[in-house]
């Protein structure tokens, strides 16, 4: 009887030492599943969507602007140039070319074609005049293509014009007040540098 209860003593002990060993498998067994789990959130964490291009936002753009396959402007960080920046619905841009980056995202790039309608309008003859070669009696040499300051006649407002014409067997020189760019179909290729919101009023007390 003494050997029996002996062994079952020991048959016992062992029992609870094996049970507990397991229990400690599977404690850590729930650590490293929890740690996955929360590595796994971690990497499905949202990643916040570019800012867009809407009204009242102040947006930076670079661009080419070409005529007839020409280019015409460059504004670009290849050449050194800072983007242009505006608010968006001011009424600085064109309004055809505000209305193509109305919802485009911060770092899209787009092209977009504006017929004369929408961009300066047609050429209009009854804005191109002869004057005499003496009101630029201060130029040594006139030529097509100049282009100069001008105030109208009722000293309201100052123009460009540009010379489209010298007779000087006549004395006299064709200026035209339309914009250079008139009678053009304009192609814009734009790259949306920046999109931010219109920084916050000062109220009282405010730095």
């Amino acid at each position: 009887m003494v050997g029996g209860a002996a062994t079952q003593s020991l048959e016992s002990h062992s029992l609870e030492s094996h049970s507990h060993e397991t229990h400690s498998h599977e404690t850590h067994s729930h650590e490293t599943h929890s740690h996955e789990t929360h590595s796994h959130e971690l990497a499905r964490a949202p990643v916040s969507a570019p800012a867009r291009v809407s009204a009242g936002k102040y947006v930076t753009i670079n661009y080419t602007l070409r005529t007839n396959g020409a280019i015409r402007h460059i504004r670009s960080a290849v050449w050194g140039d800072e983007p242009l920046e505006y608010l968006h619905g001011s009424g600085r841009l064109l309004p055809a070319l505000e209305r193509a980056l109305d919802g485009k995202a911060e770092g899209e790039r787009f092209v977009v074609t504006l017929p004369p309608a929408d961009a300066y309008g047609e050429r209009d003859k009854a804005l191109q005049q002869r004057v005499s070669a003496e009101e630029f009696g201060g130029v040594d040499q006139v030529e097509a293509g100049m282009c100069f300051l001008a105030q109208t006649e009722d000293g309201s407002r100052t123009e460009n014009v540009m010379i489209t014409e010298v007779n000087e067997e006549n004395g006299f020189v064709v200026v035209d007040t339309n914009h250079p760019l008139a009678g053009m179909t304009l192609e814009f290729d734009v790259t949306v540098v920046s999109v931010r919101d219109a920084p916050a009023a000062g109220g009282c007390g405010t730095a």
